[in-house]
């Protein structure tokens, strides 16, 4: 089972995979430039090389990216926009030259206009940037969101109204994150509860469309829409539920990726081993 963590570049791209190693990941996402900064530094021949080199050596796979905060593909701001959509199609391509094959993103806000115009402006943005890159092989997973503030993607049929809207959805997939599903209301803490999330998911989105799961426990209730990241079991979702979705065959090749808080890779030692231990041999759900 692809099971891991949101892991540093701090010293160097090529750095993730040895830091993937030493928190015991199978697999990692990273970000490929600054998550808080508009300018990056351009990605150069010897960068690409000894990032591929280092996940053959140890065996680690950078199996996602995850875009930059700042980018907001929905706002209204044409200046904010232009920024957005630039620092976004930089990200495709250096997905692409990394041969990284996801690109998680937030959906973005649509900071008053309406979530309708909201969805409208992301969707044609979207286009565009596909349309831009056309031979490109990342795909752009679409993050399942709390519903903070007016943050879009908190409800599965925004989501697939979204896809909808994309001209080439081979290019498009889906990011689910437990703490912003549980934050925006979506219960799975039995296995009736758990069974009918992913039926519903399947109903609206398809399963197909699941590439990544973002495995968070939660500080804050379900339905409170605040999205606040908790170790596993330590926070209102519990470790309990969690099982369902390490135990579910259905499930079981979606690489799994912690964004726990952490000062350490102790602490995604730790939550990974949790994880890890709640897979039942023998006794996957069906």
């Amino acid at each position: 089972m692809p099971l891991g963590a949101h892991v540093s570049i701090s010293g160097g791209l090529y750095k993730a995979p040895f830091n993937g190693r030493t928190a015991t990941c199978e697999v990692v996402q990273i970000f490929t430039q600054s998550r808080n900064q508009w300018r990056t530094k351009a990605l150069t021949h010897e960068d690409v090389v000894k990032f591929i080199t280092a996940q053959q050596e140890t065996g680690v796979k950078v199996v996602c990216a995850h875009d930059s905060y700042l980018i907001n593909l929905a706002s209204p701001e044409k200046v904010l926009f232009k920024k957005s959509y630039t620092a976004f199609l930089e990200e495709m391509n250096r997905c692409n030259r990394l041969q990284i094959p996801y690109l998680v993103m937030h959906p973005g806000a649509h900071v008053g206009t309406g979530e309708t115009k909201g969805i409208d402006q992301l969707a044609r943005a979207l286009n565009r940037l596909l349309d831009k890159d056309p031979k490109g092989q990342v795909k752009i997973c679409l993050e399942t969101t709390a519903g903070q503030g007016t943050s879009l993607g908190y409800r599965l049929e925004q989501l697939a109204e979204i896809l909808d809207k994309i001209e080439n959805r081979e290019r498009m997939a889906i990011c689910l994150d437990t703490c912003h599903i549980f934050a925006a209301g979506y219960r799975f803490h039995t296995r009736k509860a758990y069974h009918a999330l992913i039926r519903e998911f399947d109903n609206v989105l398809g399963l197909a469309k699941l590439a990544v799961i973002h495995m968070n426990d939660s500080k804050k209730e379900c339905g409170s829409r605040v999205d606040r990241h908790e170790h596993i079991g330590r926070g209102a979702i519990g470790a309990g539920p969690f099982g369902f979705f390490m135990n579910d065959k259905r499930l079981a090749k979606i690489p799994k990726i912690l964004e726990t808080p952490k000062k350490s890779a102790a602490e995604d030692i730790a939550n990974l081993k949790v994880l890890r231990g709640l897979v039942k041999k023998g006794r996957r759900l069906t």
